[in-house]
């Protein structure tokens, strides 16, 4: 069933599209493998390795579901397939590589240097999923291929594009939002509902400065992608 695209959370606009966006470092689409066969597992786990191929056991699901920049634009009715997180987690993670019960904060690293990290309990939401197609398609490179995640509730900052390998941890140490970007634009839980778009900042504030920026970041993006 789609979503009710009459509603938009605090402070969000709809956009009408939905382009490639996010920090100006990683405008540049990286050089990527053709599949997500070389996922890899990593952190407080007893046995870290590449654990992409097992995807394929997994059951598949479609959804569609909006998808909100923490900048305030969002993007509705998006359809994304692809496996959910929490039977990776249960069916891969656990067996295969056997996270540390207390290893709840999970790191996403993209192939292209981006990463970010959520809570375990966020990740095993129905509609969190590792994503492989959008809008009936293979996923594209300017949106993540050759796997993203998407987890709907939160901003996109939190949907780490082109992943690479999924990591748990115990606490943070291993952890840091991409340099040389400040800390307070890494919401812990980054949910749409609640407008937590970053740290020690009034999020109306950070909405402000954010919008700003979305015509110029646009096309930077789009510059490079045709480069």
């Amino acid at each position: 069933m789609s979503p009710d695209t009459s509603w938009l959370p605090p402070g969000q606009f709809d956009i009408g599209a939905f382009p490639r966006f996010g920090l100006g470092k990683f405008a540049r689409l990286p050089a990527l493998p053709a599949d997500a066969s070389g996922l890899r597992i990593g952190g407080d786990v007893a046995r870290p390795g590449i654990v992409g191929p097992r995807l394929a056991e997994l059951p598949r699901i479609q959804q569609v579901s909006d998808f909100h920049c923490v900048t305030s634009w969002s993007y509705r009715g998006a359809r994304w397939s692809g496996v959910r997180f929490a039977d990776f987690y249960g069916r891969i993670a656990q067996a295969e590589a056997a996270p540390a019960a207390d290893a709840t904060l999970v790191v996403f690293r993209g192939h292209d240097g981006y990463a970010c990290a959520m809570q375990l309990d966020d990740l095993l939401a129905d509609d969190v999923l590792l994503a492989d197609t959008l809008d009936g398609a293979a996923l594209p490179l300017e949106h993540g291929a050759p796997l993203r995640l998407v987890a709907p509730a939160h901003y996109g900052f939190k949907n780490v594009k082109h992943v690479a390998a999924i990591e748990f941890w115990r606490n943070s140490r291993a952890y840091r939002f991409p340099f040389p970007y400040p800390q307070l634009m890494d919401h812990p839980r980054g949910r749409v509902a609640l407008e937590e778009r970053g740290r020690w900042v009034p999020p109306g504030l950070l909405r402000f400065f954010y919008r700003l920026l979305i015509p110029g970041t646009i096309r930077n993006f789009a510059k490079m992608r045709r480069r």
